[in-house]
């Protein structure tokens, strides 16, 4: 417990959340336990579960809703009967959409600012090469499983479930590439905020071809988030005030207010949740042809995410430590089960970081320096079950919606997927928030993520857990591989240094 009271202000904004799991900590290891009676027992359980009771319940109340809306008539619901239905959970999707730009923006500037590079440079390289291979394994993962299984072909007849509204769009692979690259370096940051650059083909009427190469080449400002280009001048921003020191600490501490802030904010939105995913299940209920059909997809999308997490959390993580370390992976992550099991019970990295730091610390031997240090970054830019789940989801949806991604469209996912990882709050289905933005990469409506928020408040667990034993495992490589560098450190220094600079990070 004074590995948690040392670190109390690293919760952020979970500092509500603290006291109990403290609490918990005390009634299970601390020296003077304090036993609970059933009464607070049943409400400490309700407390911290309110979240998903009340989302389990909006499902359901929308299921219900949806089955007595849809047997209420003969006739099918119109567009515009459809569209009053959900318009509470529009509503929602909005105030998540809203979220996107400040979370993003302020967590990657705040996060990549912190690392003090100039006094642990190899340190944090090897942190964050660590977290970039293991997200973008993650990544490549999810796209291989969700094209091999094609869950969202399952069960399809001829005639599609949904109305497909979406027209394709005339442009090639190296075209879909290049523009990625273009729209990483904006002209304008201004505009960046609420457009993006896009190659357009057209046909001339002189040209009879079929070959689109031959088509005249034009761009145009297409409406959506320039993310690309906000998360690249994030990242260089970030290292500009970290190797400014002292004279770029004001700029530093507002990205660390504003991310703080964010995160308050997004948790608020994302308790309105239950009522938005009632009206936003109830709508699609309505609006589906083959119940049967959906449940049948999305049924195997739930099971190919949790393939993917399993296969990446379990099999692939372990690997690298035990590659680069030559520990026992099994004994290792056993010796976090406190931190994965509250991560599953909470939902939120944030929440979990002092228990995840006092099982490295106190069970698994890692050098204080190196988990205050790795574990509060590893908070809020490595997600590795956030970034699996988000490129099955987004070619999910493509797939239910009959589309067919090009290979350059599916890089562009990968890409998203990861940024999208890198930006997600660490509490309870913010990756709702990114999600929107990685459909909106392949040109996927946003509405779209209905399509799977019936049953994101149990994949959240899971891919949290995830995150949780990623993290854990990378401080466990950097602790083995900076052993050197660490032995030549001031350990009051270091561990002061860490504690200042990642108080306000996440």
């Amino acid at each position: 417990m004074e590995v948690a009271s040392e670190l109390s202000p690293l919760s952020g904004v979970d500092a509500q959340a603290k006291p109990d799991i403290e609490r918990r900590a005390i009634y299970r290891d601390g020296p003077n336990k304090v036993p609970l009676n059933r009464r607070q027992k049943i409400t400490s359980c309700l407390s911290h579960n309110a979240l998903t009771i009340l989302t389990i319940s909006g499902v359901v109340g929308g299921i219900i809703l949806g089955l007595i809306l849809r047997n209420a008539r003969s006739s099918s619901w119109s567009e515009r009967e459809i569209m009053y239905v959900n318009y509470v959970g529009e509503l929602f999707l909005r105030m998540l959409k809203s979220l996107i730009l400040p979370l993003i923006i302020a967590s990657l500037v705040s996060a990549i600012g912190s690392l003090d590079l100039s006094l642990s440079g190899r340190i944090g390289a090897r942190a964050i090469t660590y977290y970039m291979v293991t997200t973008v394994s993650a990544v490549i993962l999810g796209i291989i499983l969700v094209i091999t299984i094609q869950p969202g072909k399952y069960g399809k007849s001829d005639n599609s479930t949904m109305n497909n509204n979406l027209g394709a769009r005339n442009v090639s692979t190296v075209d879909t590439l290049m523009d990625l690259v273009r729209n990483m370096f904006p002209p304008n940051l201004v505009q960046a905020c609420i457009s993006q650059y896009r190659t357009v083909l057209t046909r001339q009427p002189n040209n009879t071809s079929d070959d689109i190469n031959t088509w005249k080449i034009t761009s145009e400002d297409a409406s959506g988030m320039n993310i690309l280009g906000l998360v690249v001048f994030a990242t260089v921003l970030g290292i500009t005030l970290g190797k400014m020191g002292p004279d770029g600490r004001p700029l530093l501490n507002f990205f660390e207010a504003l991310s703080s802030a964010m995160m308050i904010i997004t948790n608020w939105v994302i308790w309105l949740s239950p009522v938005g995913v009632l009206f936003l299940v109830s709508s699609k209920v309505l609006e589906m042809k083959s119940f049967d059909v959906i449940l049948g997809q999305l049924g195997m999308y739930f099971l190919t995410v949790i393939v993917g997490l399993v296969i990446h959390g379990f099999l692939v993580l372990p690997t690298i430590f035990f590659i680069l370390t030559k520990r026992n992976p099994v004994i290792y992550i056993s010796n976090m089960a406190q931190a994965v099991a509250t991560a599953f019970g909470t939902s939120s990295s944030s929440a979990t970081l002092p228990v995840a730091i006092g099982c490295l610390e106190d069970r698994n031997g890692i050098d204080s320096r190196v988990s205050r240090f790795v574990m509060p970054i590893g908070a809020t830019i490595n997600m590795d079950g956030t970034a699996l789940y988000e490129a099955v989801a987004a070619i999910f949806i493509a797939q239910v919606r009959e589309i067919s991604l090009t290979f350059g469209q599916l890089a562009a996912v990968s890409i998203t997927a990861t940024a999208a990882s890198i930006g997600a709050a660490g509490i309870p289905q913010a990756g709702l928030v990114t999600m929107v933005m990685v459909l909106d990469t392949v040109g996927l409506p946003a509405k779209d993520v209905t399509l799977i928020i019936a049953i994101d408040w149990l994949l959240d667990r899971f891919r949290t857990s995830v995150n949780v034993i990623g993290d854990s495992l990378g401080a466990g490589i950097v602790n083995h591989l900076s052993r050197n560098e660490l032995a030549a450190l001031p350990h009051n220094v270091q561990s002061q240094n860490g504690a200042d600079h990642h108080t306000t990070s996440i």
